[in-house]
């Protein structure tokens, strides 16, 4: 009878010889570009130091607070008044119950990672590791950046509304830390024209940029400004969360008529709004060609299902899902535009529905047209998706459909401190699929070559593709 593998230890997830090599002397000591998150520039710019591993751990991840509503956890332990170490307490009585979640790998990748915690989080172990932790990270060793630099974090780009003044990554850009911060550019808020808050954004975009936004030129103009700020600041990308891109056919004029209407208070139709939304996305598609930015678009989510919760809670507190809209005509459409003007700049498109992934797979190499490497990527498994099932399938879906070596890999779209053994996470499965490959006898047993693709999906590719080589 084959014995038993020990639970995390050091190969982990690395099911052959050749992928445990691999792994350990290729992929594991490479640095890490964690190119898309929602991490707090005021905590990396003031160098945070948490109080207890609830406020870094729970705060925020809507992960842990749907498991813990799933085990009819009252909501006062989740985003309520409880104490922290209340909170923790409900979270460990969670944790055993996410068997075979992602949630229950992470959990305790991350007590180990960053505290050498090796017990299993539980109940009855729940003070110590409470305490441990907690008096960990309060000392500067695991400060906001002690605990990137104990990864190996290169580069952070934060995702930052177009109004941001991004007063923390100016003050952090004046430390000379060796890491980097840059910011990101969401224009969201100002493609959606039918969301509620679309004319109280545009009068903030107004006040920011000093004059009026009177009509569709204006808005464009305004826009324009605010990248170019964000530019002189390193950033590289642009960053859109939509469920699918508009691209309807549409007369310039016509657009400017619906802003106008829309600014005087007038209420638009769907046509309406999918005329102006793909009419912005080409117009920002050409501002992002000329800044020489990265265009990045998730897309997929069906955001805020739970109308008593989004009363009660607001937007963005876990209640969303995987949506199924069609995705590949009006994107082609919209690829197209561009790439026809010869403006189309370099492209990242994430998909959160996994039906979609040979789509966005083949979608990429329609619009790859030699004029560097990899010029549009297929991202890395997102959301719900980016656990060991869905990064499988996700690599699987590229390496059919396109070239896996000219991959991009892994970021962590996460607003905790303490996620970012989501890398190491991504790189053993990487690792443990090539491994599994060679000694089929699939890939010959060239570990040098296989070790330094693995190198370039780690780390070399993302430095390269945003000019990061002197960041």
């Amino acid at each position: 009878m084959a014995s038993i593998k020990t639970f995390l230890d050091q190969n982990f997830l690395l099911n052959s010889d050749t992928a445990v090599a691999l792994y350990h002397d290729f992929a594991a000591e490479m640095p890490i570009i964690d190119y898309h998150n929602h991490l707090p520039p005021a905590q990396i710019a003031g160098n945070h130091q948490f109080e207890n591993i609830t406020q870094a751990w729970l705060y925020g991840d809507h992960y842990k607070w749907r498991a813990m509503r799933t085990m009819g956890v009252e909501e006062a332990f989740i985003t309520g008044g409880k104490t922290d170490r209340e909170k923790f307490n409900k979270w460990a009585e969670t944790v055993p119950y996410t068997l075979r979640n992602p949630l229950y790998h992470w959990t305790h990748l991350e007590l180990r990672r960053y505290f050498g915690i090796e017990t299993l989080l539980k109940p009855e172990s729940a003070e110590a590791i409470f305490e441990q932790s907690s008096h960990l990270l309060q000392q500067k060793s695991h400060s906001v950046l002690g605990l990137l630099d104990r990864q190996k974090v290169k580069v952070v780009c934060t995702t930052d509304d177009p109004t941001d003044d991004l007063q923390h990554h100016i003050a952090f850009s004046k430390q000379g830390q060796a890491m980097k911060m840059l910011p990101s550019f969401r224009p969201d808020k100002f493609i959606l024209i039918e969301h509620t808050n679309f004319l109280p954004t545009v009068e903030k975009l107004s006040q920011v940029v000093g004059s009026d936004i009177k009509n569709y030129d204006d808005l464009l103009a305004a826009l324009k400004n605010r990248a170019q700020f964000f530019a002189t600041l390193g950033c590289r990308a642009a960053d859109h969360g939509l469920e699918y891109i508009a691209q309807v056919d549409y007369d310039l004029a016509e657009v400017r008529k619906i802003f106008s209407k829309k600014i005087e208070g007038g209420v638009l139709n769907f046509e309406a709004c999918e005329q102006f939304k793909s009419a912005i996305l080409f117009d920002l598609g050409l501002i992002y060609h000329d800044l020489g930015w990265v265009q990045q678009f998730h897309l997929g989510a069906l955001r805020n299902n739970n109308l008593r919760a989004m009363r009660t809670m607001g937007a963005d507190t876990g209640w969303d899902s995987i949506g199924d809209w069609p995705q590949a005509k009006s994107l082609s459409k919209f690829l197209a535009r561009l790439d026809n003007e010869d403006k189309l700049t370099k492209t990242i498109l994430y998909n959160l529905n996994p039906a979609d992934n040979e789509i966005m797979a083949t979608m990429v190499g329609n619009f790859n047209d030699g004029s560097m490497k990899g010029k549009i990527q297929f991202g890395s498994s997102w959301w719900f998706l980016d656990q060991k099932d869905g990064m499988e399938k996700q690599i699987n879906a590229l390496s059919n459909m396109g070239l896996l070596s000219c991959f991009i890999g892994m970021l962590t779209d996460s607003r905790s401190f303490l996620s970012f053994p989501r890398h190491e996470y991504f790189r053993r499965i990487l690792c443990n699929l090539f491994g599994q490959e060679v000694e089929r006898g699939e890939l010959p047993h060239d570990l040098p070559w296989i070790g330094a693709v693995i190198q370039d999906i780690c780390f070399n590719n993302i430095q390269q593709y945003l000019n990061l080589d002197n960041a």
